[in-house]
């Protein structure tokens, strides 16, 4: 069966300047590769935005080694809200993004030689895999994790995005969304106990669901596999990261999957009842690049996005874009072709 999902196209991530927000994600993680940079109003996003229409800038920037990339989101009509309370493992919402590196110790060695970033010590996830996390200088958390699938060998430390943890408030009423209709059909790991990486204070029951990379999707080698982290803790009650705030706030907003087909996404979703609160329904421009775009929620109110790309920026400087409107939906995309938006390099 064709998949509908072929990656993670982004992690939505909010800040209160731009600038100086990438500029730290190029350094640590390399994300490099703008795919496009625009300022404009989110009409369609009111829903989460105080039923009123915002203006934002907003950056979406790869690593070219393989993995999701960032966009990295800016109000510039309001003054972006902070959460109120220090969040902690287990509360509702994107509690950590995971980023894919070829060698955790050396990746581990390389980052804490750097006095400028705050690095964890090595842990063992329940697969028996080495990690470490990042803490970025707002307050957002990255989990380095060990990656199974890239497209090139670049010079930074990391790839980029291959997954998320996620915390919920009931493991097993949030399943059904990532398995019936994500399609994410492995399950590495279902522990319940302490765990050295969370919090030692409290009991949680983690599930980290995989999606291995297919050769279906425009962008699917670029993309790589995908890695799904459902955090449910036990002893205390978990507050919702975005309560009485914005989407776009300071914070993780959402997790953007890449989407082969959105008609029939739409129509499992709707059947497990996870109907879309927002629907572009046809091309939204997003300046340098275009697409279909929806939005639903998880049971707990966590933002999950869906875009199919239409329309690619390749070489800005030459003007080359492609239409993906006039591909077959399962084709990829040359090899040489995606590594050609490597020009658009920012350093």
């Amino acid at each position: 069966m064709s998949q509908i999902i072929t990656g993670i196209q982004q992690i939505g991530i909010g800040v209160t300047d731009v600038n100086d927000a990438w500029k730290w994600y190029r350094s640590v993680f390399g994300t490099d590769v703008p795919v496009f940079d625009d300022i404009a109003e989110a009409k369609l996003m009111t829903r989460y935005t105080g039923n009123k229409v915002h203006s934002r800038r907003a950056v979406l920037a790869l690593n070219m080694n393989g993995g999701g990339g960032f966009e990295i989101w800016q109000f510039k009509s309001r003054k972006p809200e902070k959460c109120s309370f220090e969040h902690t493992p287990g509360d509702l919402g994107i509690n950590a993004v995971k980023i894919k590196c070829r060698d955790i110790v050396k990746a581990h060695s390389k980052l804490t030689s750097n006095n400028s970033i705050t690095v964890s010590e090595l842990y063992t996830l329940p697969g028996g895999e080495q990690s470490f996390q990042i803490r970025d200088p707002y307050d957002n958390l990255f989990q380095v994790v060990k990656g199974s699938s890239w497209f090139q060998n670049g010079n930074s430390a990391t790839g980029g995005v291959c997954g998320a943890l996620i915390g919920v408030s009931d493991i097993d009423a949030a399943l059904p969304l990532y398995t019936d209709a994500l399609g994410f059909n492995e399950t590495v790991y279902d522990e319940t106990e302490v765990f050295a990486d969370l919090d030692p204070n409290y009991t949680f029951r983690r599930v980290l669901l995989r999606k291995k990379q297919r050769d279906e999707g425009a962008f699917s080698r670029l993309f790589g596999h995908i890695d799904i982290e459902l955090l449910q803790i036990f002893g205390r009650k978990p507050k919702k990261i975005y309560h009485n705030r914005f989407w776009g706030d300071p914070g993780f907003i959402h997790i953007c999957f890449d989407v082969n087909d959105m008609d029939t996404l739409k129509e499992k979703c709707n059947l497990l009842g996870y109907n879309f609160t927002v629907d572009s329904a046809t091309t939204f421009d997003m300046g340098e690049a275009a697409g279909r775009f929806s939005y639903i929620e998880d049971p707990d109110g966590t933002l999950i996005e869906f875009v199919q790309a239409h329309k690619l920026p390749i070489l800005k400087k030459w003007g080359w874009y492609i239409n993906l409107k006039k591909r077959k939906h399962q084709k990829p995309l040359p090899d040489w072709m995606l590594k050609t938006m490597s020009f658009n390099r920012v350093k």
